[in-house]
């Protein structure tokens, strides 16, 4: 089974959504041939809010939900996604001009058959895809991301891509196979394997991906981004477990909502090209910016006391540095320190800054999301934070194994109450520290 690298384990939880999935595919008139097939879960930023894209740090590891991704080789360059929850076809062509339409999804459909096509022209294999998901969309758990990677990988071991030496040169370990996947969703180029303006719109980095192909049962991740850099594994404790909250408040990455994410984005990347402008040197990322020497933060505070246009204040490009520096060099590594310690009465405390944070300073927050994070604390959570995106979306929290479930229940019927027109709209589950991607069989 051809697999990009990934390992190959069978998935008994998934067995039922795998089922749905792969009689999908001769019922979509797929040919009749043994698919592969992937799991490819969602993730909790536990902490590093909007850091990845300026080279800062998170902490993240993947849920136990997610999609199934079942593919089988067409004759000709056609590709055919079926989502199988969702009851939608939508159908393009493996060619760098594809158009693929329909279904709201049909964006992230695109972006990776345009990709693809781009940086892989000999290998045009087409293919039909059947996804599932049990993920909640459009909630902070990078279900978008988790898609595209899945899409991948599909098309990808169809095509043998693995083998093409572009591909061979490029990514040479699990952590760039995040990082190019995460090119296909904000159209940058991965060395040199050049990249498509369009892809979905989005100005984000590489955490979502990192997460949801490197994670491993029962841990959380330390990662820098600008380049991607592995920097602990932290055993989350036996004794707990992640209670997730989806506010009902959808988190889209399109129209103004994408306009609010690609904000953020903007802003950091507004105070790089100052910093540059003010000391005539280039840098990688804004966070190696800031290390560029000892006063390096001390300058850049400086220079964005007079920084506004008409695009951003200055006061806005003070908030998102500030917030952006705190998580990166304060809240990540020493909470990650916490951890180890198994101090969660530090930990939470750090957790509960990085919120504050990001509603005083990063603005990404609702009432909602606000609120679920207040509310877990108040009942009794070790930590609780929005994550994310933000603009609505999720908020976790980590709570006693042995009261998980009651925990839940109180939480949900605090939110009802609260929040009655959002409630309808919500989902609360319960999860650990799930396994990365895998190829499946059942």
């Amino acid at each position: 089974m051809r697999t990009l690298g990934l390992p190959v384990e069978p998935l008994e939880h998934a067995a039922a959504l795998y089922r749905r999935v792969r009689e999908a595919l001769p019922a979509a008139g797929a040919a009749d041939t043994s698919p592969v097939a992937f799991f490819v879960p969602g993730r909790i930023e536990v902490l590093g809010k909007h850091t990845d894209y300026g080279g800062g740090r998170s902490l993240v590891c993947a849920v136990e939900r997610g999609f199934v991704v079942a593919a089988t080789p067409r004759a000709d360059d056609a590709v055919r996604v079926t989502d199988v929850v969702l009851g939608q076809r939508v159908e393009g062509r493996l060619a760098a001009d594809a158009q693929v339409g329909g279904a709201a999804w049909s964006t992230y459909v695109q972006a990776v058959v345009r990709r693809f096509a781009r940086n892989f022209p000999d290998l045009r294999r087409g293919v039909d895809i059947a996804v599932g998901s049990d993920l909640p969309g459009a909630a902070g758990l990078s279900s978008s991301s988790a898609l595209v990677t899945g899409l991948f990988l599909a098309t990808g071991s169809i095509n043998d891509v693995e083998r093409h030496p572009a591909y061979r040169d490029a990514v040479r370990s699990v952590e760039d196979l995040a990082s190019y996947v995460a090119t296909m969703e904000n159209g940058a180029s991965f060395g040199a394997l050049e990249g498509d303006a369009s892809g979905v719109g989005t100005f984000g980095g590489s955490e979502d991906h990192v997460a949801m192909l490197t994670g491993r049962r029962g841990t959380l991740a330390q990662y820098a981004f600008c380049p991607t850099r592995h920097e602990r594994t932290i055993p989350l404790p036996d004794t707990h477990v992640f209670a997730i909250a989806a506010s009902g408040v959808v988190a889209e990455k399109t129209g103004a909502a994408r306009d609010r994410y690609n904000r953020a984005s903007l802003a950091l990347r507004r105070v790089l090209e100052l910093c540059e402008e003010a000391t005539s040197m280039t840098y990688p990322s804004i966070a190696q910016a800031c290390t560029a020497s000892p006063e390096a933060i001390a300058r850049i505070r400086r220079l964005l006391k007079a920084a506004g246009d008409e695009t951003f204040s200055a006061r806005e490009l003070q908030d998102r540095f500030e917030q952006f520096v705190e998580e990166t060099f304060g809240i990540v590594p020493t909470a990650g320190h916490a951890l180890v310690r198994r101090d969660l009465r530090q930990f939470g405390r750090l957790v509960a800054r990085s919120q504050a944070v990001a509603e005083a300073r990063l603005g990404n927050q609702v009432p909602e999301t606000v609120a679920l994070a207040g509310s877990a604390r108040e009942l009794g959570a070790s930590a609780a934070s929005a994550f994310g995106a933000g603009f609505g979306g999720s908020v976790w929290a980590l709570v006693e194994r042995a009261q998980a479930g009651a925990f839940l229940d109180r939480w949900r019927g605090r939110y009802a109450r609260e929040f009655p027109d959002a409630a309808p709209r919500s989902q609360f589950f319960l999860t650990g520290a799930g396994r990365g991607a895998v190829g499946i069989w059942i």
